[in-house]
């Protein structure tokens, strides 16, 4: 197996934590930064027996529009408020889609940078395949062609006729990148071929989440054929780790890696590895997933090889995905009450610059200062924003930016210009408690100082969402330990041998899967909480998206 990212030790007992939220499907139109006012808070506090957040410290005045229903009030809610207010997404004309907006978009983009650059790092080529596939290329695999009938789209007809044969509209590719492969490969020399392409994808979901599971979504999804099952097996395990590695250095998402059961593998795989995220609900993400494919569509599709010994051999392949749904685990991983709160790793704005003044002879100065600073700013490569509407006040920018997780906010007023001084708000830390008086203007100290607390955000940020994980996972030794703790809402990890049967059995009773059997296992024997049989790796039950 390749090496993967050490993680923290997920070994320990968990601690108890807060009751599931209640689930509510709403709409929430897009482009309302003040569809929900500080009344509505305060009535939902009302009926929850909580009590209702207060308002950020603003130098310009408490003005709350853009406000979200608050976090702890309803997750659900929260989440579809953060998605609208922020301008994330928006709704489209049919059910189940998503328009994603410019904000949504730029995450999605700095996924996408990062990505680039290890799939090329580790030898693959970006490439692209036809959106329509034949259904008989559907057919050929037959587990494939079972695990997603349910959720095809199909073309039927074209250019006013009825199509000899129907079309799919993509769900994935494995099929016709087997159509290729079986063209291009025919010698040792052609292997290992190694290709990525970011396209979009569509599967007929009846049950969509903005994000999280929507008819249309965005993608990339990697394919590669190998002489040998231990080079394909490489490869999964390589690219699931490239998965973690992101998830914790720019998303500051403490995934856990692990393998698939039998019942959660990829329909046509030999094994499925995965990366699974705690939610702020406690709920699991499968936030990216790597296939060892084996030889079933290389055998499906004839797709062979000359070896070294003149021998015709099947290719072994891997696929492997992470998907425009990581932005939904970004948001439910990260915020707050007031918000979303993005990782400085991958916020598309990382400063934003408010400048504040009240008279008009002030404003010249506090101008000049601010694009002193802003050109600072990005000189050293800084994500930074100004925002000089004069048609909001400064309240009201705080509490937007707050609510579109910007890591730093920096304050610049007449008095700062004198001291020549900016005043900086970090976004992690509310309040007071996050904000700093008096920094120097002066570019060889503000800039060490801004790349400082972004460094210190994306820190606290991880640390944070790794206790959270940690306190929520709860060791059991019997079928009623389990069924204890999902009832609570939280992770269940115990030891496992038990059969597919048992293992539907726990999901009819109790609504949870096995999300992996983690790469990181305790040591020592082992008994089935199930069977009482001997085992020899511990699995992980939670409810999931």
């Amino acid at each position: 197996m390749a090496s993967l990212l050490r993680l923290p030790s997920l070994l320990k007992p968990s601690a108890a934590a807060a009751r599931p939220s209640a689930l509510l499907r709403r709409r929430c139109r897009a482009g309302t930064a003040a569809s929900v006012s500080a009344s509505r808070s305060q009535a939902a506090a009302a009926t929850t027996g909580a009590a209702a957040p207060a308002p950020p410290e603003t130098r310009g005045g408490g003005d709350r529009e853009g406000q979200v229903t608050p976090r702890s009030v309803d997750f659900n809610a929260w989440y579809t408020d953060v998605i609208a207010a922020a301008e994330l997404a928006d709704y489209g004309p049919v059910r189940g889609t998503m328009v994603i907006r410019p904000y949504g978009y730029a995450i999605w983009e700095a996924i996408q940078d990062y990505l680039n650059v290890k799939f090329k790092e580790t030898g693959h080529s970006n490439m692209y395949f036809p959106q329509f596939i034949p259904y008989s290329f559907i057919e050929k695999e037959a587990s494939h062609v079972e695990g997603f009938s349910p959720e095809l789209a199909l073309v039927t007809i074209g250019g006013g006729k009825e199509l000899e044969e129907k079309l799919v509209v993509r769900p994935t590719s494995e099929t016709i990148v087997n159509h290729m492969f079986t063209k291009w490969i025919q010698s040792y020399r052609d292997l290992p071929l190694m290709i990525n392409q970011w396209a979009n994808v569509t599967r007929w979901e009846m049950r969509t989440k903005p994000f999280i599971r929507t008819l249309e979504f965005l993608w990339q999804e990697g394919h590669t054929a190998h002489a040998t099952l231990e080079e394909a097996e490489k490869e999964a395990m390589q690219m699931i780790d490239v998965y973690t590695k992101f998830a914790y250095e720019q998303a500051a998402i403490p995934v856990i890696p692990g393998r698939k059961s039998r019942v959660e593998t990829f329909a046509g795989a030999n094994r499925t590895y995965t990366i699974e995220a705690m939610m702020g609900d406690r709920k699991a993400l499968q936030a990216g997933t790597s296939h060892n494919l084996g030889q079933n569509f290389s055998r499906a599709f004839g797709t062979q090889f000359m070896d070294e010994n003149s021998q015709i051999e099947h290719v072994w392949q891997t696929s492997w995905a992470i998907s425009t749904r990581f932005v939904g685990g970004i948001i439910m991983t990260h915020g707050d009450d007031a918000g979303l709160m993005l990782p400085p790793n991958i916020a598309p704005i990382q400063v934003v610059i408010v400048p504040i003044w009240k008279k008009g002879d002030e404003k010249s100065a506090v101008m000049e200062a601010v694009s002193s600073v802003q050109n600072t700013l990005k000189e050293a490569g800084i994500r930074v924003k100004v925002d000089d509407s004069e048609l909001r006040t400064p309240g009201w920018k705080f509490n937007f930016y707050e609510m579109k997780g910007v890591p730093i906010r920096l304050e610049i007023g007449p008095r700062d210009v004198t001291n020549k001084s900016v005043v900086i708000s970090r976004r992690d830390i509310p309040g007071k408690q996050g904000k700093e008086f008096g920094v120097s203007m002066d570019p060889s100290i503000l800039v060490d100082h801004i790349k400082g607390r972004l460094v210190e955000i994306q820190a606290s940020l991880l640390q944070k969402a790794i206790a959270f994980r940690d306190s929520n996972i709860v060791d059991v030794s019997s079928y009623g330990e389990l069924k204890e703790a999902i009832a609570e809402g939280k992770w269940a990890r115990g030891p496992w041998s038990a059969s597919d049967a048992d293992e539907l059995k726990v999901k009819e009773e109790t609504s949870a899967t096995i999300r992996c059997f983690p790469f990181e296992q305790p040591e020592g024997a082992k008994k089935c909480f199930m069977t009482g049989n001997p085992a020899e790796e511990v699995a992980i039950f939670a409810k999931s998206y």
